[in-house]
């Protein structure tokens, strides 16, 4: 009974061990980055304190059972333990306080530039992580001594322990992936997971304090424990088994994310995968009866053939994923089920080369517990050995050796190990001749990796997660499919470096000619030309409306389009770029021809290593600040949407500087557009959102913004001759078409006031609901913002209205024209409402029209611009019913709501008054008409009290605070 309820305490103190290290590696990013230094660093620190707990609590039992035994009592293990066991807890509690008290200490202290800084860190995230991870290494040499109930039992019982703490481990990588973090944030989970400790360490000193010992205890007066004849050995092959499964996990997690895309969720499954295998290997030594020598040496080199055969299916695993994730709707209903299907497959995989790595530390236990009594000090310098292999897994295997191989490279070498370890092991435990086994084994082994084939980067890269829906060939093999999909492309340039797996891709298109595109972890991050108007307005856009652009700064490379383009205006001096992948700014040169020779410009200065620790450290301001970070569900690139972050930005900004982000619409959902722009309104006192040359809107920040209103100003800026010159290049053409470009001018977003949580370092909310969006893939649109606060402010801030406001309040059909044909190329929302507004205004005009008629021919434009559509539309702009004062059926009444709600603009707002008028002579038998009215009020506010949008003449920008002020309920 005992034992259970130890064991049952052990499982859960695994659970908040696995929890802690996720929780401590996200929060020590904020202090070291998320560049792959810091992340190995971290892990790094946590396996070393992981191993010198092992090997320090080896002795710690030793000592305390001598000392029990002098006094002729039997030792308390239990209690020790659970005096433990409450310390981790305590420390947990402690752990964000001591946080903050660290990086204040990290901001304030004099940093040296580059390694030594970066060294200083990492001492201050060691005071925080070494003292609660070397107090959990005291796990399992404190319970295998204390509740073995003799040799006999040894092997049995250390296993269930090891086994029971791994499985908790288990449970725990799943819950803080999908569950924990999220909900609670870090400081929650920290808090409550200290609290699991807390009450494990409370039970564990009653069982001490209460139970009957079942330790096998030295000879009274015993000397400290030797080493066992056979430790060297066997130390030895438990470090290499250790470098090589870290090793081999680093490899798979990084499979796993070109397979399902490189999301937390991704992350969590493999480990959780691993956990949960190695758990099953210590449960399966615990069910032997009889263990020989011959066992343990088979179950290594079993381990060996798997990893072997398995070598080759993993070029190949994008397809797997692919063909897996055919099968699930694009819907929410099917998140879990694809989850789990996704890690039911992994563990299918991984199920039997896992599980017998997990069994050696408890065969290996068992081939030196009979050498000596001192269990607890055996099991501890064991798995301190282990655990040192397994940092040198993380910091050589996962990160030293990226620099220089590949990821097929790397695994074959961590097989390599274990093909030493297996043929040690194979000499020590069976006696085997070294230079038979060497000739006849391991040579032709280790020979037989070298010439295994090199996994193809054209199927590692295809980003087949993007792909919700079979293709023509997905069910006809993965070489059917890869030889479709690759048909027209090539790969110039393929690097794993230690962040991730990038390649340069190279397709001719039939109608665009030569596009080259670079990837990160198989998802496009930019390409030429496709991507190049988008990557061009990223840098003139805030260049034109920031008071200067003498310094910029770029937050990721890519293709370095945005950063020469920058680079290319005579007032820039300088172009900082942050670019967290080494293999990103190798690939750098093959872009050179479409970005004014960027990777060669004296004026654009690359810096590798994380955007946030660059900006927090940096003493140097900005004018303008561009980000162009990947979508946030890729695990590490939420840091970029934090609070945090841009804080950090908006105070390296000059004043009168621009910070702008560019972020997405696709494979996301209005939700999680929403949250960013809450976390923008949060920081910035002005905001302004625009759309770059696709739908996907650029979020602009003002440090100031006096000018951002000034068209006189904006008008000599576009003409200068390399801003205009820029804008060509971004197919912008005149000043209406590029003031088309804005979706919610200054001060709508802080008017809209959107309510809810804002995405922040301590609580990442922002990753999880993104990843969640990108399993359905939708198009998302911009949360509404048609109440009457942020409708009156959009009205007045419109830069379009203003320009319209200098001739007397309609743009000429010339401007006009160029306004309205800039957006009918990509936005058909937007479109049909300019298009609706110029034909109340003009009715028998026909350019309008003609730029209808050619928008339709375009994809996804054809339903928004039907006649029929655009005439409804007229009608909110006075035409109609609603204009002649005659009776609106409830159906004709309700239809112009929900049209009003969908192609409301800014730049020509609905008046509001005309859909009041509609519901105010509203007619319905069934007595419908005084709901739907009030249903309406509920999506737009106040119908008929409310004041004409528009009604007055433009007036100053007002600010956040002032908008919040006065608008009270808004939006």
């Amino acid at each position: 009974m005992i034992r259970a309820l130890a064991l049952a305490l052990t499982m859960l103190t695994g659970f908040s061990g696995l929890v802690y290290e996720v929780a401590w590696q996200k929060l020590l990013a904020t202090l070291l980055g998320s560049q792959s230094e810091a992340t190995a660093a971290i892990l790094g620190l946590f396996l070393g304190g992981l191993s010198v707990g092992y090997s320090l609590f080896g002795g710690v039992t030793h000592r305390l059972s001598i000392r029990a035994q002098r006094r002729g009592r039997a030792p308390r293990l239990l209690v020790a333990y659970g005096c433990v066991e409450g310390s981790i807890g305590l420390w947990a509690i402690a752990f964000p306080a001591l946080f903050r008290l660290v990086q204040h200490a990290s901001v304030k202290l004099p940093h040296a530039a580059g390694g030594a800084g970066f060294v200083l860190d990492v001492a201050l995230a060691a005071l925080l992580v070494l003292p609660p991870a070397v107090l959990m290494g005291g796990t399992i040499p404190i319970l295998t001594q204390a509740l073995a109930r003799g040799l006999a039992d040894a092997t049995r019982f250390h296993a269930l322990v090891y086994a029971v703490n791994t499985a908790g481990a288990f449970v725990g990588a799943l819950a803080a992936g999908f569950w924990l973090v999220p909900h609670l944030g870090l400081d929650g989970v920290l808090l409550a997971m200290g609290g699991v400790n807390l009450g494990a360490g409370a039970l564990f000193l009653v069982l001490g304090a209460t139970a009957r010992p079942t330790a096998a205890l030295p000879p009274p007066g015993g000397p400290p424990a030797a080493v066992p004849p056979r430790f060297a050995s066997l130390a030895a092959v438990a470090l290499l088994s250790g470098f090589a499964m870290m090793t081999v996990q680093t490899v798979l997690n990084r499979i796993g994310a070109l397979a399902f895309g490189a999301s937390q969720f991704t992350f969590s499954m493999v480990v959780a995968v691993f956990v949960l295998c190695i758990a099953a290997g210590s449960f399966g030594v615990s069910a032997l009866r009889r263990i020989r020598p011959v066992h343990v040496v088979a179950s290594q080199w079993a381990l060996v053939a798997c990893l072997v055969l398995l070598d080759g299916l993993f070029q190949d695993a994008p397809y797997g994923a692919h063909v897996l994730r055919s099968l699930f709707r694009d819907t929410d209903a099917a998140f879990w089920p694809f989850q789990g299907a996704a890690f039911l497959a992994i563990l299918g995989l991984l199920a039997l080369p896992v599980g017998l790595s997990g069994a050696l530390l408890p065969l290996l236990f068992h081939q030196l517990r009979g050498e000596v009594e001192d269990l607890g000090a055996v099991a501890g310098r064991l798995y301190s050995w282990n655990t040192v292999g397994s940092l040198l897994g993380a910091l050589v295997g996962g990160y030293a050796l990226l620099f220089v191989l590949d990821l097929d490279q790397v695994y074959r070498l961590a097989v390599a190990a274990l093909v030493i370890a297996s043929a040690w092991l194979s000499v020590r435990l069976l006696a085997v001749s070294r230079t038979t086994l060497g000739l006849l084994v391991v040579a032709p082994a280790l020979g037989g990796l070298l010439l295994l084939p090199r996994w193809a980067p054209e199927r590692l890269a295809a980003g087949l997660f993007r792909f919700r829906q079979p293709e023509a060939n997905t069910y006809r093999g993965a070489t059917a499919l890869y030889g479709e999909l690759n048909r027209d492309t090539r790969i110039l340039f393929y690097d794993d470096d230690p962040v991730s797996s990038v390649a340069v891709k190279e397709l001719r298109d039939p109608a665009l000619g030569t596009v080259r595109s670079i990837a990160n972890n198989g998802k496009s991050d930019g390409s030429i030309p496709t991507d190049m108007p988008t990557m061009v307005l990223a840098a003139a856009l805030p260049a034109v409306l920031a008071d200067h652009c003498e310094r910029a700064f770029v937050i990721g490379y890519g293709t370095g389009v945005t950063a020469g383009e920058l680079a290319s205006y005579p007032e820039t001096r300088e172009v900082v770029v942050s670019e967290i992948s080494p293999a990103v700014l190798a690939a750098a040169p093959f872009f050179d021809y479409g970005n004014h020779g960027a990777s060669r410009s004296p004026k654009v200065h690359a810096v590798i290593g994380d955007a946030y620790r660059s900006l927090l450290r940096s003493r140097e301001r900005f004018d303008v600040i561009v980000s162009e970070p990947s979508n946030p569900w890729v695990t590490g690139v939420e840091m970029l949407y934090s609070r945090e972050f841009l804080q950090a930005a908006l105070d390296h900004l000059n004043p009168g500087g621009v910070y702008a982000q560019w972020f997405h619409v696709y494979e996301t959902d209005r939700a999680t557009v929403e949250l960013v722009m809450r976390t923008y309104d949060a920081v910035f006192d002005r905001v302004a959102v625009w759309y770059a040359h696709g739908t996907d809107p650029l979020l602009l920040g003002f440090a100031g913004g006096e000018h951002a209103l000034d068209l006189d100003r904006l008008e000599r800026r576009i003409a200068e001759p390399a801003l205009a010159a820029s804008l060509r290049r971004a197919e912008v053409g005149s000043l209406p078409a590029l003031l088309a470009h804005e979706l919610l001018p200054l001060g709508v977003v802080q008017a809209a006031g959107f309510r809810g949580d804002v995405h922040t370092l301590l609580h990442p909310v922002l990753s999880h609901r993104a990843a969640r969006a990108f399993l359905r893939g939708a198009i998302a649109e911009l949360p509404p913002t048609f109440a009457p606060q942020p409708a009156r402010v959009g009205a007045e801030n419109s830069l379009l209205r203003r320009l319209a406001a200098r001739s007397g309040g309609r743009l000429p059909d010339a401007l006009r024209s160029q306004a309205v044909q800039e957006v009918c190329r990509r936005r058909p929302l937007e479109c049909a409402t300019q298009l609706a507004a110029w034909l109340h205004d003009a009715p028998d005009a026909s350019l309008p029209r003609a730029i209808a008629a050619r928008a339709r021919s375009e994809p996804g434009f054809q339903e928004d611009l039907e006649p029929g559509r655009l005439a409804e539309l007229g009608v909110l702009f006075g035409e109609g019913p609603g204009g002649s004062g005659g009776p609106v059926p409830y159906d004709t009444a309700a239809r112009a709501t929900n049209l009003f709600v969908r192609y409301y603009s800014h730049a020509a707002p609905f008046p509001r008054a005309v859909l009041a008028g509609m519901w105010d002579r509203c007619i319905d038998e069934a007595g419908r008409c005084a709901a739907g009215m009030a249903r309406a009020e509920s999506w737009l506010g106040p119908l008929t009290a409310s004041r004409e949008p528009g009604a007055s003449e433009p007036r100053r920008p007002t600010t956040a605070r002032e908008d919040r002020a006065s608008a009270p309920g808004a939006g």
